[in-house]
């Protein structure tokens, strides 16, 4: 997936593509009570590792975080078998030397390329940006009438990004008559300016997904599906403590509401005999006049 979203942040999406805005998608975590569906998070890691981590890193997950709760929810064993999978270099050893040892769950998920000059030298000149927090850093602007909707406080949405890279996982199409195709480009509809250097990532069954009694897959293996399940990882690695901090959310407003209730009643009592005697001086206050 060599230079995905490369481009900057829109400030309005249909003023910077000149074509669609991504569609609202349904998330899980979506709103106050959202929350990560962890089978969603999993297939999302492995669209990740099979088509992504070849050009992207992921430089601040580690392994372990791949097993907290609330996340993909990984087992201590899993985790440790997925880590194994990759070559660390450490070092140095006794000798002075750097060497390459088997990963371990504290260890982060090695990037692909030794640095940043090796990543652009091997992607056209321009090196791929991070996933750690790309769904975060790539949002875009409904429009005014989406506005007030989006910011209210009970819907709380707050997903743009992944609305973003699931449109443009799925914007590839053929370049409309006239437009001029640089050579290397590739046309996709959600992509500022439209054309990116990135070829289509991934088609239709490329990645296997777990299999049901049945021996059919759990869910769809087609691009949506994939793109849908990549983004929700993303969204997870970019933010893997959204759940605790809502629950922390909802904790804070509901005992700010027994707080108001309770300082309201404490004033009405206190302020009630203030009241009493004020309405008790009136009678002398009018013989006085």
């Amino acid at each position: 997936m060599a230079a995905l979203l490369l481009g900057g942040a829109p400030a309005s999406a249909e003023d910077a593509h000149g074509g669609p805005i991504p569609e609202r998608v349904k998330w899980s975590f979506a709103g106050v009570f959202g929350r990560f569906d962890t089978a969603q998070l999993q297939r999302g890691f492995q669209v990740y590792k099979e088509v992504c981590s070849s050009c992207h890193s992921m430089k601040l997950v580690s392994f372990r975080n791949l097993g907290q709760e609330g996340g993909p929810n990984f087992s201590a064993p899993q985790v440790k078998a997925l880590a194994a999978t990759y070559q660390v270099k450490d070092g140095p050893n006794d000798a002075g030397d750097m060497f390459e040892r088997p990963g371990r769950p504290a260890d982060t998920i090695p990037p692909p390329f030794p640095n940043d000059q090796a990543a652009a030298a091997a992607n056209g000149g321009k090196a791929p940006p991070d996933f750690s927090v790309i769904a975060k850093a790539r949002t875009f602007s409904r429009g005014n009438l989406t506005f007030l909707y989006d910011w209210l406080p009970i819907v709380g949405y707050s997903e743009q990004g992944p609305d973003y890279i699931h449109a443009l996982l799925k914007g590839y199409t053929e370049p409309p008559k006239g437009f001029e195709m640089p050579e290397g480009g590739h046309y996709n509809a959600y992509f500022p300016g439209h054309i990116i250097a990135m070829p289509p990532p991934i088609s239709d069954g490329q990645v296997t997904y777990a299999k049901n009694d049945k021996g059919e897959p759990v869910v769809p293996e087609t691009i949506d599906q994939y793109s849908k399940d990549v983004s929700a990882f993303l969204m997870w690695a970019a933010e893997p403590h959204m759940m605790d901090r809502k629950a922390l959310g909802f904790r804070v407003i509901l005992f700010l509401i027994v707080l108001s209730g309770l300082l309201y009643y404490v004033k009405k009592k206190i302020w009630s005999d203030v009241g009493g005697e004020v309405h008790g001086l009136q009678p002398e206050l009018h013989k006085t006049y």
